[in-house]
């Protein structure tokens, strides 16, 4: 088995270590480790292949960090063909919302999420995907 080592912040390792603890796992690397699987796998659901969808995506940013909003706007031009809604809101004391509604393909709805995901300073990134078209899952 690989090893990797990775950096975060103190905070986000307290927290790691408290739900580890907490959950039973054997240390961080489990617990790691089924983050990643769980992570990889959320567009691999095999029902939602080749249908229309529409995505939900909320992101939470402070604010103050001016380079997390000029993102947004970066990947809802670069996105276009899909983005078919957003929403700017201010909430609670430093934080910006950004809601992004999607319509479009599985592909397309996971690399739009994954270029949110990868934006430093981001808080929180929240979606969910539903199909449009006629058949229930």
């Amino acid at each position: 088995m690989g090893v990797v080592s990775v950096s975060m912040p103190d905070e986000l390792i307290d927290r790691i270590d408290g739900f580890t603890e907490e959950h039973g796992y054997t240390g961080r690397s489990e617990l790691l480790r089924e983050a990643a699987r769980n992570l990889l796998g959320e567009f691999e659901d095999k029902r939602l292949e080749d249908r229309e969808l529409m995505g939900i995506v909320t992101v939470v940013f402070d604010y103050e960090t001016t380079n997390v909003e000029e993102r947004m706007m970066q990947l809802r031009h670069e996105h276009e063909g899909i983005v078919a809604s957003n929403f700017h809101s201010h909430v609670g004391d430093h934080n910006c919302m950004e809601l992004f509604i999607l319509e479009g393909r599985l592909a397309d709805i996971s690399t739009f999420v994954g270029k949110i995901r990868a934006t430093k300073d981001t808080k929180t990134v929240d979606y969910s995907v539903t199909p449009i078209d006629a058949d229930p899952l």
